[in-house]
Formats: C-alpha cells, structure tokens, sequence
C-alpha cells in the first residue's frame, strides 16, 4: 500500500473511531468508557503498526548497520522514554572513562539551541584532572528557540546525568533534535537516567545510533582501525541526519569515538582540518539545523602509545575517512533521495569560488529535480554557474556526466548524445563535472536528488 494510500485510510479509521467513542459515550458508566478506552488503543496500535510498515528505506542505503569495533572506556545504552515517539527507543547515553578529552564544532545558526550553546561553552572550560565524561542526547524535540525554558531543560537533563554517573556537570555534554520551538518534557529524560545507567554496555553503539534518528530511514555507523606503536587504535563513529541538511557546521549530529591517545588540542585541529572534506561539503535541501552538533571523545584506552609524527598523520588519515563515510551516509539518507550526487568543480580561480559553483550546482532545485526524473537537462548546470556569483567565463567552460563532456568551448559539445546522458542518468551514483578553465582551485560537494517523497515527509513532519 502507498503512503498516499495509507494515510486516506488511516484519517478514515481515526473519523469512525471518534465516532464509536462517541456512540459508546452516549452510555454512561465504567463499562463504556472501558470499551472506549480499549478501541482507542487497538486502533492506535494498527496505525503504528501500518505507519511503521510502510517507512521506505533509502534505497542508497548500506546493506546493514557496520560491525564498529569496541572503544574501551566508552559504553553506551538508549531506552524509550516518550519525548516523541512512542514505540521506540529516542534516548541514548555515552559514558566516557576518566582522562577523556574532548573536541568538537557546532552549527553557526544564530537561533542554535539552548544544547549547542552549552556544548560550546563546556569545550571552552577547563577541564578537571582526571575527569570522565558524559554524552546524553534525545531525539523527537530540538529544545530549539525555547527561552530560558530550554536553558533550564538542558541543566536539568545534564544535571541528571552528572548525578547518575558521578560527574562533573562541566562533563555532560547534550544534544536534542526534532520539532523546533517546542518546550521540552525534559522530566521524560531525567526520570530514565537511572535505568540508562544501570544499562550502559561497551556494545551498545548501534542502539544509540537508533535512538537518535528522526526522519532517517537507517542507523549510520563508520568505523577506522589502524596500527599505532604498542597496539591498535579504534575509531567507531554514529551519526544522524536527513534533512535540514547544509554546510555551516556540522549539518547533523554525530558522535565519533576512539581509545586514542591524544591531546584535546590536537583532535580539535584535526576535526577542524576535515570539515571542508566531510561535514561541510554535503546539502540536502541548504537549510542549516539549529543543532547540528559534532563531538569527538578519545578516551586514551588504547595500549599505543600517545600519537605523534607518523602514528599522528596516519590517525589523522583514518579519522577524515570515517568522518566522510558518515557525512556520504547521510546524503545517501537525505529525505526521499533515490540518487547520490557528487559535484566535481575544478579549475576555479579561487577556492571560494569552486565552493560558490558547486554549492550553486548541489542546492538548485531545477538541477536536483531533473536528476530525480533521469534528465540530462545540463543547461541547468550552465544556469547554476551562471548564477554562483563565482568568476566563470563561457568559452573556457566545460561540463561533463561522469566521463561523458557534455559542454565546452562555449556550447555543446560535438561528440555529445542526449541518448548517452539519459543512460548516464539512470544510475544510483552520479558525478556531475564543471572545470571553469580559470585557475587550479577545486571543491567536490556531495547531494541528492529531489523527489516527491521529500515533500511528503516534511509537510507531515509535525503531524
């Protein structure tokens, strides 16, 4: 059955269903409303249950959920606890070992929530010798542009944490993501800490991947393993994100853990030297998350050695791999996305005007909609660089579908067949080149296509 199909008969459902409740009402007493009571939850089960079996999964997405290897001193656990949904788990917790450091980078969003801002100032704060440290994030309510409502939320959920497992309230670091502007029922979250608690297990990770989804159709996990000296250092990374999807740091929420040894220092300019090649260069739709929020933990667990020279670089290496495995996931992710995009801009005169073209290219949605229907309509390539605002000149232009130059020279290419760029379409990944003939700068911006179901989804985001 379609969705369409689906939710016809689902408003049906509920219109008889409030009409038996109100025949059953007519006659008073226990037994009616006992009646009432149980058709309403029988019905409310089928809905889920039809609701449930109709979510499409991506059909970019992985095979199944990576095996991620285990992270010493790092456990996890995730329960249900009503903020939203009512049939799964939407509240995860990370304990992290003492000597834990931390790195991280955020949204730039002017109205970023009342979790990111405290995020950002516990990162600045120094941290106490010796002290673990706690990730606690729900999902269902962003706790966005809320007032001192949702200042309070955050100091209570935090707080709650910080008791539970012997911590520093400086150490708890929170994320929320869901419905903006609505008050957070932060008494749901604090009053499941202790069993999240007494549940945390270091095999708990692709739990906590579920339990902070919201739109997204699967759990995202990327993993890195490498040879430090004295042993092997791990990395295992979480992730979430479908839409409200668009460079300004970090696009979506992710987790990302390792036993390294490594100063915080050192992590955050590696974090900060991989965004552009990650986090930063992937949209869905351009509208930036009030709380995108990106943390990274080395717990120091690892028997190698502390990381320095080679060791450093070839961390470093591994981390940006699994840092770009997880921002690929979540275009592959993106809201009704049947097509993986990659704009390739080379020959630009400047780096920031191979980000104009690409980002110009990757947002369009005339581009991104004629790469839903298989179109090779490339003169909306031409009017997105046109519109960039970046230096182009038309007769050093080229474009191409994969291997395939489709422009140059100023206008189609001789050797170029619609027949050839309709077949190139049909595939699942696509890589869409621009080379401005102007400079050596380059920038490759990942997207998705545009779809109906991307409609759908978001005008019943809230329903």
């Amino acid at each position: 059955m379609s969705k369409t199909k689906w939710k016809a008969e689902a408003k049906a459902l509920k219109r008889k269903v409030r009409k038996l409740r109100e025949n059953i009402s007519a006659a008073a007493g226990p037994v009616a409303e006992a009646v009432s009571d149980a058709v309403t939850g029988a019905v409310t089960d089928v809905v889920k249950a039809a609701k449930k079996a109709v979510k499409p999964v991506s059909p970019l997405a992985p095979a199944a959920f990576p095996a991620l290897p285990l992270i010493a001193g790092a456990e996890f656990a995730a329960i249900g606890a009503g903020v939203k949904y009512l049939d799964r788990k939407d509240v995860m917790l990370v304990r992290l070992a003492p000597g834990t450091v931390m790195a991280g980078a955020f949204t730039k969003s002017t109205t970023r929530s009342g979790c990111v801002r405290d995020c950002q100032t516990k990162l600045a704060t120094k941290v106490p010798a010796g002290a673990g440290a706690a990730i606690v994030v729900n999902s269902g309510n962003s706790n966005a542009f809320t007032g001192k409502v949702g200042d309070e939320a955050v100091a209570a959920v935090t707080g709650a944490v910080a008791e539970a497992l012997a911590l520093p309230a400086s150490r708890v670091f929170s994320s929320s993501t869901g419905v903006i502007g609505e008050p957070l029922q932060h008494g749901k979250i604090t009053a499941v800490v202790p069993a999240l608690a007494a549940d945390l297990t270091e095999t708990g990770i692709q739990m906590a991947a579920e339990a902070i989804m919201t739109t997204d159709t699967f759990p995202k996990g990327a993993a890195a393993t490498i040879e430090g000296e004295g042993g092997k250092i791990h990395i295992s990374g979480i992730a979430k994100g479908s839409g409200m999807i668009a460079p300004d740091m970090a696009t979506m929420l992710v987790y990302i853990f390792t036993d390294a040894k490594i100063s915080a220092s050192n992590l955050q300019k590696m974090v900060d030297r991989n965004l552009n090649g990650s986090f930063n260069s992937i949209t869905v739709d351009s509208d930036t998350s009030t709380s995108d929020t990106l943390l990274i933990a080395a717990t120091g667990q690892s028997p190698a050695a502390e990381l320095k020279g080679p060791s450093l670089k070839a961390f470093e290496t591994a981390l940006a791999g699994v840092m770009r495995d997880l921002a690929l996931q979540v275009v592959r992710d993106g809201e009704g996305a049947t097509k993986l995009v990659e704009v390739k801009v080379t020959g630009a005169a400047s780096d920031e005007d191979a980000a104009k073209v690409a980002f110009a290219i990757a947002n369009s949605p005339l581009v991104k909609t004629a790469v839903a229907g298989e179109d090779p309509n490339w003169g909306r390539i031409v009017m997105a660089v046109g519109k960039s605002g970046a230096n182009a000149e038309r007769d050093r232009l080229t474009i191409r579908f994969g291997d395939i130059i489709v422009a140059k020279n100023g206008w189609r290419a001789p050797s170029y067949s619609e027949e050839a760029g309709a077949t190139y379409m049909k595939q699942a990944e696509l890589t869409i080149g621009v080379d401005l003939g102007l400079g050596r700068a380059k920038r490759s911006v990942w997207t998705c296509d545009l779809t109906n179901r991307y409609i759908e989804i978001n005008a019943d985001y809230r329903s």
